[in-house]
């Protein structure tokens, strides 16, 4: 029974943090990105963050977006400078193509920094991708 359970695999489905101009610190500021680089659309995507580290957490932020079209991204949240010194864990669900996925994004305590940017898929801009 367990055997005929399909758990199904997220992929080109991801979580990126950009820094990007924020007029109201005026400073550059990181923001958490869903991205869809499917070919298909998701839909009902709910979005659970926290961050964490020992004794340290913050309170639980949930965000959901209803519709994002094929290679399509959204902006999830801003992230705080103190809250990048902790391990910050996206939790992702969402609905595509009949099934339920879910998969868990974490990035690492102090691993957003400007000097770990790669170039992000779909946006075409420096991020960190979590893992």
């Amino acid at each position: 029974m367990k055997k005929d359970i399909e758990i199904p695999i997220v992929k080109n489905v991801y979580i990126a943090m950009i820094q990007e101009w924020n007029d109201d610190f005026l400073a550059k500021k990181w923001n958490a990105y869903i991205l869809n680089d499917r070919n298909s659309p998701i839909e009902m995507a709910l979005v659970v963050s926290k961050g964490y580290e020992g004794n340290k957490k913050t309170s639980t932020m949930r965000h959901s977006i209803a519709f994002m079209d094929p290679k399509s991204y959204a902006k999830i949240e801003l992230v705080q400078d103190d809250v990048l010194q902790l391990n910050n864990e996206f939790y992702l669900t969402f609905f595509a193509d009949g099934k339920l996925y879910e998969k868990k994004f974490l990035f690492k305590k102090n691993s957003i920094d400007e000097n770990l940017v790669i170039k992000v898929p779909l946006m075409n801009q420096p991020g960190i991708l979590g893992q």
